[in-house]
């Protein structure tokens, strides 16, 4: 990605990198930090380093926790490192100040909080250089100029600093600017040099010049810039606090971080019953359990059957011998004796008593056996087919349930304790469970079969093989009830390493940089020995159950022996063979079933956790009730009004939007600013119906909450701030549902000049996309969803900062793309570059989750103490202009008229 790349930073200057999607911006600060190999040349970097990644990586933890990442507290510089990263307010707004835990990649926090405690992680961290990928991105202009000032210019003033960015407003305050087209630096050179030369980088300049601003000097401290940064965040009726009220904030009690449920107490016999229904219709159940015992009846009358014979065979000579004894014994009389008694004991055995012959007998046997192995694989196939079938839905029924789940789940459920349940859980039932059921009713059913062969053998013998049942028994309980608490808690502890392991790959980048290695490891070995610790001790409970058993096993066998060689000289050998053998069994069977038994109700834990999560609380309905669907049209015209709403993220938590009342008429064009965490996602999230609302959302007359999700997010279509990519195909990431033939597709990325990236992939559109779209550059990936939205041509579009990780070239070419493909339809932008929402119809300014103002830009910019003319004045004079500028073009062109101004 970076070719013949050849440059050199002196120390303590700060750098600028800029240019186009796609040009190896974030590849340069990945071979500064070693993460890409080199095919040839070498780099020398003289320093420690520290990283802020352009996607904010933040694990499940508190605030302060993400921001010290293993570093020492040092209170002092940890407050100005807060204050300088304007977090202190955001911090009065936490429940729990900085030990709010934040959840798993910080989905809890808007973007721009999660940039800026990147940012405050990389700024905490003392290093030689500080490598900045586009950190500025996710902030509005207000913030990222104190960012820039404060921190970047001033509080690293005597490091080594390079940021990559697409803010060109700022780059007259640094010392050098490279500019890589291409993998290649295209220009480098400082601010004046650079606009004299003539390049692209000139125009690129011209719609964000500003005044220029004399840098800190070096020697000057900041609490003057500082002061004057916090008046104007007073101007717009935002509070700072200062470091003492840091103090206070950080010195509220943590909260407990949202624990894994865990059942107590017996594996209720809902969950046998939901296995089973999984498994199949209860007529196929007893079906099942029907040719299961006529197996086992097949297998104890073969037992019989073989006793019976042994039976016949040692009383057959008695009788013969007496048959012949009234035989007069002369010599040709007592040869023809021992021919007779040779052919019917030898050759063709006939007994009386029973009327049956030797061959008879082995007909019979051969019979029951032959017919014992036709029902056992009957049996076997029947089972494991029903239990493939339960394994199956109960899978299915879990992924449907997480996939309808509301967004609060995944704010509390990390993704580990998700994969366990898909993982070693679902492993369990696939695997292990359908065994041990096997074992326990074949174990049951050969149990009742014994007993009642050594009943009719000797009925005395009942009498130590009910002690023993009742012995075992005990032994099972007194097990149990320890060992199903420790199963639960081993599968509690698993979720842990799952987690951690997962936001690890994700930020390995990040925590290399921070050579935090060490410490991940040594958390990722306490969680590893939490669940050993888990795990031992079970396996431990378990053979100790399996000593117990075997020592109760011994004794029982040896009650049968020594009673047949008390009280058994008068029995056939056959019965006493048959009894003591199957004693033997018995005891192996009472062991192994008694283990199995356990191990059965064990792993149904694992079905426990399944259903809970295939219960959890689901979305409304995908579809509308017959009544109230709408018709194939809607939404016609694109009107959206809001009355009165309010937004909960959780029932016991405060309205993230208060009272929110506005009307956007159709194919308006609606701006949405307000600082970082002001409620501007929460406000797409109310339209999308991703959280609990109050208050009604009317599109197009029909209210949203009597709709079907189906029907209503279908008809919008949404470019995120983060943009999402499926590891599928190009040509099913931009149509999921091959709806649209090729050429519309191929359409759609020329239009947003993606089509020549796609064509050099090896298979054009079938071409497979990387997990998350990795082989993207993050801007990249925002123009593959603008080209989905495109594909799909809805009435209503949301733009959720979709420009704040692309230069001003792609934003313009998006913005472009949107006025001349959406003409018709009605636009909601969220923004942080205010010139992107300068020549909408409307801007609606929020805080705290509240409309602060909402009309024309131009009319807003006319009230010298407006919240949108002080972050537009923030810009700098220059920009500020320019800013002026497009909206009172954008007015008169809407309007015909210009009114008066009432300011300058």
């Amino acid at each position: 990605t970076l070719t013949d790349l050849s440059l050199t930073i002196k120390p303590g200057k700060i750098i600028a990198v800029i240019g186009p999607v796609g040009a190896g911006k974030s590849s340069l600060l990945h071979v500064l930090l070693r993460e890409l190999p080199l095919l040839s040349g070498t780099v020398h970097v003289g320093g420690n380093v520290s990283y802020a990644s352009q996607e904010p990586w933040l694990f499940a933890g508190s605030v302060r926790q993400n921001i010290l990442f293993g570093q020492p507290m040092d209170r002092p510089r940890y407050n100005t490192v807060v204050r300088r990263c304007a977090l202190d307010r955001d911090f009065a707004l936490f429940p729990h100040g900085d030990k709010t835990i934040v959840g798993e990649r910080g989905v809890s926090l808007s973007g721009g909080q999660r940039a800026r405690i990147s940012l405050a992680r990389a700024v905490y961290k003392r290093a030689d250089i500080y490598l900045l990928d586009d950190p500025l991105s996710a902030v509005d202009a207000h913030v990222g100029r104190h960012l820039f000032e404060s921190c970047l210019i001033g509080y690293l003033r005597n490091t080594t600093r390079i940021l990559v960015t697409h803010q060109l407003q700022f780059l007259r305050d640094v010392d050098q600017i490279i500019i890589l087209k291409n993998g290649a630096i295209a220009a480098a050179g400082n601010f004046d040099t650079l606009s004299a030369s003539g390049l692209d980088f000139a125009t690129l300049l011209a719609r964000d010049q500003e005044e220029e601003k004399p840098t800190p000097d070096p020697n000057t401290t900041d609490p003057d810039t500082d002061s004057v940064l916090q008046g104007s965040f007073r101007k717009r009726q935002m509070s700072i606090h200062s470091v003492s009220s840091v103090d206070n904030l950080t010195a509220t009690a943590p909260p407990a971080g949202e624990a894994e449920a865990r059942s107590a107490g017996a594996v209720g016999g809902r969950v046998y019953a939901a296995y089973l229904r999984a498994a199949g219709h209860t007529a196929l159940v007893l079906l099942m359990l029907m040719v299961a015992t006529l197996a086992q009846l097949l297998g104890s009358a073969s037992d019989w059957w073989t006793s019976y014979w042994v039976n016949l065979e040692e009383s057959h000579p008695v009788q013969t011998v007496a048959s012949l004894q009234n035989t007069n014994m002369n010599s040709t009389i007592a040869l023809q004796a021992a021919n007779n008694i040779s052919e019917r004991l030898v050759q063709n055995a006939y007994y009386e008593s029973a009327g049956l012959s030797r061959y008879d007998c082995i007909y019979i046997y051969t019979g029951m056996v032959i017919a014992l192995v036709v029902v056992s694989l009957l049996r076997s196939f029947m089972f494991f087919t029903m239990a493939m079938r339960a394994s199956t839905r109960l899978h299915n029924n879990m992924f449907s349930a997480i996939t309808r789940a509301p967004m609060r789940f995944f704010h509390v459920n990390p993704s580990g304790r998700i994969l366990n349940r898909f993982s070693k859980d679902m492993g369990a039932v696939d695997e292990v469970l359908p065994s041990a059921l096997l074992d326990v009713l074949q174990i049951g059913l050969s149990l009742i079969g014994i007993v009642v062969v050594v009943a009719i053998v000797n009925y005395w013998l009942l009498v130590p093989t009910v002690a023993i049942g009742f012995v075992f028994y005990g032994l099972r309980i007194f097990y149990l009830s320890s060992s199903r608490s420790i199963k639960r808690l081993e599968g509690v502890t698993r979720s842990p390493v799952f987690s951690h392991l997962n936001a690890s790959l994700q930020g390995i980048t990040t925590i290399r940089a921070f050579g935090a290695q060490e410490a991940l490891i040594r958390e990722f070995d306490n969680h590893q020995d939490l669940h050993s610790s888990a795990w031992y001790l079970f396996i431990a409970s378990s053979r100790a159950f399996g000593f117990w058993l075997d020592l109760v096993c011994v004794v029982y066998i040896a009650m049968v022996t020594m009673s047949f060689l008390v009280f058994g000289q008068s029995e056939y050998g056959g019965n006493v063979g048959l009894a003591i053998t199957q004693a033997m069994g018995l005891t192996g069977m009472f062991q192994w079933g008694m283990r199995q038994s356990t191990e059965l109700e064990n792993q149904m834990t694992s079905v426990e956790r399944i259903q809970e999560y295939s219960n959890i609380e689901s979305e409304p309905p995908l579809q509308s009730e017959p009544e109230k669907k709408p018709p194939p049209s809607w939404p016609e015209a694109g009107r959206i009004e809001f009355k009165h709403v309010f937004l909960y993220y959780a029932p016991s938590d405060p309205a993230v939007l208060n009272d929110l009342s506005f009307v956007v008429q159709p194919k308006e064009k609606v701006g949405i600013v307000g600082r970082t965490g002001a409620g501007k996602s929460s406000l797409i999230n109310a339209l999308f119906r991703l959280a609990t609302i109050e208050g009604e959302i009317i599109i197009d007359g029909r209210e949203t909450s009597q709709l079907g999700l189906h029907e209503l997010r279908s008809q919008l279509s949404i470019i995120p701030q983060e943009p999402v990519l499926f590891s599928g195909t190009m040509r099913h990431n931009l149509d999921p549902f091959d709806e649209y033939p090729d050429q519309v597709l191929w359409r759609a990325l020329e239009e947003v000049e993606l089509k020549e990236a796609v064509t050099e992939l090896p298979a054009g559109l079938s071409s497979r996309m990387s997990e998350g779209g990795g082989n993207f550059s993050v801007g990249q990936r925002q123009l593959v969803c603008l080209a989905r939205a495109i594909v799909r041509r809805n009435r209503l579009l949301v733009l959720d900062e979709a420009t704040a990780n692309v230069d001003p070239q792609t934003d313009a070419l998006i913005q472009s793309t949107i006025r001349s493909k959406f003409a018709e339809c009605t636009v909601l932008t969220i923004a942080h570059r205010l010139h992107t929402v300068m020549d909408s119809d409307k801007v609606l300014v929020m805080d705290a989750g509240r409309m602060v103002e909402f009309d024309h830009p131009h009319m807003l910019l006319q009230n010298a103490d407006g919240i949108l003319r002080g972050m537009v004045d923030q810009t700098g004079r220059g920009m500020a202009e320019t800013l002026s500028r497009v909206a009172k073009q954008a007015y008169e062109s809407k309007m015909g008229q210009l009114p008066a101004s009432t300011s300058d």
